[in-house]
């Protein structure tokens, strides 16, 4: 891959992370002592343990920012990860067989971190 397309990829990962972590900041908090890892935040909400409506409600809304926050927190790791790769040399090369991603694919979804072939395997 050429420097001017490594540089331009670089760039849209890095302000797809400042919104990322911005979007995170809002429903979730850091934890400390692994950066990229977040915890949802929960509703803050006055709610009387009497009423079983507000408390089912406080529940779900709950349990839709944890959903939320998981799905946020594992594209801020993909792009973390894409861009230790820029800076590693090793950007735009499929993690399960190693040959080029093609830049479409790139284009579509910068963090990818498999070529089309192996899109849907599961990565850790």
């Amino acid at each position: 891959m050429k420097k001017s397309d490594t540089e331009k990829f670089k760039k849209l990962l890095e302000e797809e992370l400042v919104l990322l972590e911005k979007e995170l900041s809002g429903l979730g908090i850091k934890n400390p002592t692994n950066p990229s890892d977040w915890t949802p935040k929960m509703p803050e909400e006055n709610i009387s343990p009497a009423d079983e409506n507000e408390v089912a409600d406080t529940i779900d809304d709950a349990q839709i920012n944890n959903a939320i926050v998981n799905d946020l927190e594992v594209r801020y790791n993909n792009i973390k990860k894409a861009l230790q790769k820029i800076e590693e040399g090793n950007y735009g090369k499929c993690e399960i067989n190693n040959h080029p991603i093609d830049e479409k694919r790139l284009e579509a979804n910068p963090s990818a971190r498999t070529c089309k072939e192996h899109m849907n395997e599961d990565l850790q």
